[in-house]
């Protein structure tokens, strides 16, 4: 009989410790869900919206590899890379936002 109630009671014991848990799991999701947002996630205007990319190759003038320029179109910024055989990586060689250049002063 000793053997019964102590199923039992070890029974009761790790149900109120599940119980508790889930209380406790329950809580910090609350927190989590309920925290304000942090400085890392854009709000508003400082959204950046999905790209649109188009990639165009050229060949460089005095160098042996290519360069390549992909464009967002939709974010309004070009960016230039060529292939570094040694380093086995792509190396920028240039960015330029384009809504920037647009309104930029024509006479410089």
């Amino acid at each position: 009989m000793t053997n019964t109630n102590e199923t039992q009671h070890r029974g009761r014991s790790g149900r109120s410790g599940l119980v508790a848990l889930n209380l406790a799991l329950l809580a910090i999701l609350g927190l989590v869900t309920l925290s304000p947002q942090v400085g890392a996630q854009m709000e508003g205007n400082d959204m950046r919206v999905r790209g649109v990319y188009t990639v165009i190759g050229s060949d460089t003038l005095g160098e042996t590899a290519s360069t390549i320029h992909v464009l967002d179109s939709a974010n309004r910024e070009i960016v230039s890379l060529r292939w570094n055989e040694s380093t086995k990586a792509l190396e920028g060689l240039g960015f330029r936002d384009l809504v920037r250049d647009v309104n930029s002063d024509p006479e410089r």
